[in-house]
């Protein structure tokens, strides 16, 4: 179990995420009856396998901590951090 923190965000970030927060929530998808849920990896290209590597942001770009992963040019990441 985690310990609470005191908030440490400025009052415009502060602002912002109650803004985000108060939005209201997106609908369902409209999908039609009968449809089957599929996996992530049926919608991607082919031989294209989601890949999860572990790493840090610098200065806006995004570098692996394992120096032997290499991405390609231009590509995609999610960036998911500690909360």
């Amino acid at each position: 179990m985690t310990l609470p923190q005191p908030d440490q965000r400025s009052a415009q970030r502060q602002s912002l995420d109650e803004q985000i927060a108060a939005e209201p929530k997106l609908a369902p998808p409209d999908l039609p009856l009968g449809s089957t849920a599929l996996p992530v990896e049926t919608l991607l290209r082919p031989k294209q396998k989601p890949l999860a590597v572990a790493g840090i942001v610098e200065n806006e770009l995004v570098r692996p901590l394992d120096p032997d992963v290499h991405l390609p040019e231009h590509a995609r990441v999610i960036i998911v951090a500690p909360g």
